[in-house]
C-alpha cells in the first residue's frame, strides 16, 4: 500500500475538484474503501462523501467492489478505482528517440512505443508526438473520451540558462513554449517535466520508494538528473530546474562528464569499443570489461561526491539510483561508492540505506510521465488555499 501525506477534505462547493481527487486517492491507496472510511478519513461529512462517489460512479472513475459487513446493519458498499475510468499518455523525448506508453487508472501500461528521432527540432517533435498520440487512441478507442492528460518529460535544463546548450538538453527547444506547443499537439491537459523527476514520481508510486515519502533520485538519462521528492511532492524549483546536479563540479570535472550514460558511452569509444544500448552495456560488464571496470571506479567515486552534496544541501531519507543502465552496473556503483563520513545522514542506526538501487530500464521516465498525469488526478493538494 502507498503511504500518502494526510488530505483533508472541506465541505465547501468551490472545493469539489479537491475533494474528488482526495477521494480518488484514498481509494487508490487502500485498494477498496467504502463511505464512512473515506469522510473519516477526509475529515468530510458522509453526505459529501456520497455525492461525490455518486458523480464519481457516473462518470466510470469508481465501480463497486461488493460489500463488507463490519457488524450490525447493512454491510458497507465498497469501492476501487475503474482500471479503464482514465488513461495517462506519457511521453518522453530524447535526442535520439521518443518513448510512450499509455497507463490505465492504476498505473499499469497499456500500450508503450518507441520511435526513432530524426531530429529534435520542435517541428520534428511534434510530428511525432500527434501520429503517436493516433496510433495509441486507434489501439485502444476506450481511451479516446476517457484521456487525463499527457505527460512530457525531456532532459532539462527548461528555458535560456547558464547550462543550455553544454550538456544532455535539446537543441531548439530553449526559446519555445514546450507546455503550449506539446498541449495543442495532443489536444489534451500536460504536465511537463524534466526525466529525472518524472521518474522520481513513478519510483514513488510504484518502486522502492513507495513507503518513503522524502527521498533523492539520481537518475541516468543520457546524462545524469536529480528528482526531489518531499512529502510525497515533487520539489521543481522556480522555473522547473530543480535537481540539474549533472552540472556540479566534481573532482575531474563536472558530474555528468563522470557518471552518466553519455559518459560511459565515450570512455569506452575511446577504448575503441561501441556501447549503443543497455544491453550491450549490461554484457561487456558481466564479461568484466577491463575499460568498463576502468570507468565504473571513477563513476563510484564521483557518486560518493554527489552523494555528499545531496545529503547535506537536501537531508533525504534516502538516495535511489536508477533509470537507463543495466541493474547489474547500478547495483556495483551502490555497492561500491564511497560512503560520505561528513554527511548528516551518517546516522547510527538509520531505518534506511543511505543509497539504493530503485527502478531501471528503458521505459522509467516514460512510465513516470504519464504517472504524473495519474498523480494530478489521483491526488489533492496538501495546502486548501484556493
Amino acid at each position: 500500500m502507498v503511504a500518502i501525506p494526510l488530505q483533508l477534505g472541506t465541505n465547501a462547493e468551490r472545493s469539489r475538484h479537491r475533494n474528488r481527487q482526495a477521494v480518488l486517492g484514498q481509494v487508490r491507496a487502500a485498494g477498496t474503501m467504502g463511505r464512512a472510511e473515506i469522510a473519516r478519513a477526509l475529515s468530510l461529512t458522509t453526505q459529501t462523501v456520497s455525492n461525490i462517489i455518486a458523480d464519481l460512479v457516473a462518470d466510470g472513475m469508481l465501480l463497486e467492489k461488493g460489500r463488507l459487513s463490519g457488524g450490525r446493519g447493512l454491510p458497507a458498499i465498497q469501492y476501487g478505482l475503474n482500471p479503464e475510468g482514465g488513461f495517462a499518455l506519457g511521453i518522453e523525448v530524447r535526442p535520439d528517440a521518443i518513448f510512450a506508453a499509455l497507463l490505465d487508472m492504476q498505473g499499469h501500461p497499456v500500450t508503450t512505443e518507441r520511435i526513432a528521432l530524426a531530429g529534435t527540432e520542435p517541428s520534428v517533435v511534434l510530428a511525432e508526438v500527434t501520429a503517436v498520440h493516433a496510433r495509441t487512441l486507434s489501439a485502444v478507442p476506450i481511451a479516446k473520451d476517457r484521456m487525463l492528460g499527457a505527460g512530457i518529460v525531456m532532459p532539462g535544463p527548461f528555458g535560456v540558462t547558464g547550462v543550455s546548450g553544454v550538456g544532455s538538453d535539446l537543441h531548439g527547444w530553449q526559446h519555445v513554449d514546450p507546455e503550449a506547443l506539446f498541449s495543442n499537439a495532443v489536444g489534451l491537459p500536460v504536465v511537463l517535466s524534466n526525466d529525472a523527476n518524472a521518474a522520481a514520481m513513478a519510483e514513488r508510486l510504484h518502486g522502492v520508494a513507495k513507503d518513503i515519502p522524502t527521498f533523492a533520485y539520481l537518475y541516468f538519462g543520457a546524462g545524469l538528473g536529480l528528482g526531489l521528492v518531499h512529502q510525497g511532492h515533487l520539489i521543481g524549483g522556480a522555473f522547473g530546474n530543480a535537481g540539474e546536479i549533472g552540472h556540479v563540479p566534481v573532482p575531474g570535472g563536472k558530474l555528468e562528464d563522470i557518471l552518466s550514460r553519455l559518459s560511459v558511452q565515450r570512455h569506452m569509444a575511446v577504448a575503441g569499443k561501441v556501447v549503443s544500448d543497455i544491453d550491450g552495456l549490461d554484457r561487456l560488464f558481466r564479461e568484466r570489461d577491463a575499460d568498463l571496470m576502468i570507468w565504473l571506479e571513477g563513476a563510484s567515486a564521483a557518486l560518493g561526491h554527489a552523494m555528499t552534496i545531496v545529503e547535506n544541501m537536501f537531508d533525504p531519507q534516502t538516495i535511489v539510483l536508477g533509470g537507463a543502465m543495466p541493474d547489474a552496473v547500478l547495483d556495483h556503483l551502490v555497492a561500491h561508492a564511497p560512503v560520505p563520513r561528513m554527511s548528516v545522514a551518517n546516522r547510527p542506526n538509520a531505518a534506511l540505506p543511505r543509497l539504493m538501487r530503485g527502478a531501471s530500464g528503458r521505459m522509467t521516465a516514460t512510465l513516470g510521465a504519464a504517472t504524473l498525469v495519474l498523480n494530478r488526478t489521483l491526488t489533492a493538494p496538501l495546502s486548501h488555499a484556493d
